[in-house]
């Protein structure tokens, strides 16, 4: 059995921790591989300390990572998670993430829950929520071969620029013009992220469905709006300057208005890992802290 791992390092990642889950990972059976440049981050700990230092393999980009990867765990918050569909792809690899960062709606397990995490995927003892996504078709070529995101997808002015108009389509039927800074299309599990900061629903992950919600709209009655994912929602926009910046999950492209965009459900899903004791229910009542009181303490 093979585990990839990735990371973006950085100071929430201690050598240790990752020392101490290779070593977990080794004594299971089971192979690590480690994202290239966070090996040579840990190089000089990982030689010194790692009693299996010579048995560490390493891949560089989404190529390397064939149907030999049973797994991969992402180290991090939710954007370095995010960054491992772009990994992964449509290759069905399962993607267990473990918490370093600050809130983690997506890697909900904590880091000290390491060795249960070894133990759950060394027994394949754990269950696999199927992620949908969204692609993006424009009239011209964006993202390259990545035109697909998790969380979501979004237009929003320049940082110079007044607001715009965003026309926006249903199957071709008008839907509204969201004279706004930018709009958001988000997926139900984006629908914890950017869409939620910006007052959209929550919207539990086995929905089809997607959430538009516009980003600090000139028109008090706008409001977010929840619709089936079979839908293709494409744009046109209008500004006083000639581009606006589109995003795919963390992801951008500066784009000339005269560009067409639409955005589509994805073929494929994108697998993450949960362990049995952890739910959608669990993670929003800890991550938005429902029911907490502070004349409990």
């Amino acid at each position: 059995m093979k585990v990839a791992i990735y990371s973006r390092g950085g100071l929430t990642l201690q050598s240790h921790e990752l020392i101490n889950l290779t070593d977990a990972l080794f004594n299971a059976g089971i192979t690590p591989v480690l994202y290239k440049p966070l090996t040579a981050q840990f190089q000089s700990e990982l030689a010194q300390q790692s009693i299996h230092r010579e048995r560490l393999q390493v891949f560089v980009d989404a190529h390397e990572l064939d149907e030999s990867i049973d797994a991969l765990i992402s180290l991090g918050g939710d954007g370095t998670l995010l960054d491992t569909v772009c990994l992964v792809r449509n290759k069905q690899i399962p993607v267990l993430g473990i918490n370093f960062g600050r809130l983690g709606f997506l890697a909900s397990l904590g880091k000290e829950n390491i060795d249960e995490a070894v133990q759950s995927l060394n027994a394949r003892s754990y269950v696999l929520d199927k992620r949908g996504l969204l692609h993006l078709d424009a009239s011209i070529p964006l993202f390259g071969d990545e035109s697909f995101a998790l969380n979501e997808f979004t237009i929003h002015k320049r940082e110079f620029s007044p607001m715009i108009k965003i026309h926006t389509y249903l199957n071709g039927e008008f839907l509204n013009t969201f004279w706004s800074d930018g709009l958001i299309v988000s997926t139900p599990t984006g629908s914890t992220g950017y869409s939620l900061s910006c007052n959209g629903p929550v919207v539990f992950p086995d929905s089809e469905s997607f959430v538009i919600t516009p980003i600090a709209p000139h028109n008090l009655n706008i409001r977010p709006i929840v619709v089936p994912n079979h839908n293709v929602i494409s744009f046109e926009v209008e500004g006083r300057v000639d581009d606006f910046i589109c995003t795919l999950d963390s992801r951008k492209e500066v784009v000339d208005k005269s560009v067409q965009l639409a955005i589509k459900k994805e073929q494929f899903c994108f697998n993450l890992v949960r362990l049995n004791e952890n739910n959608f229910l669990k993670t929003l009542r800890e991550k938005l802290t429902w029911g907490f009181d502070t004349r409990n303490r």
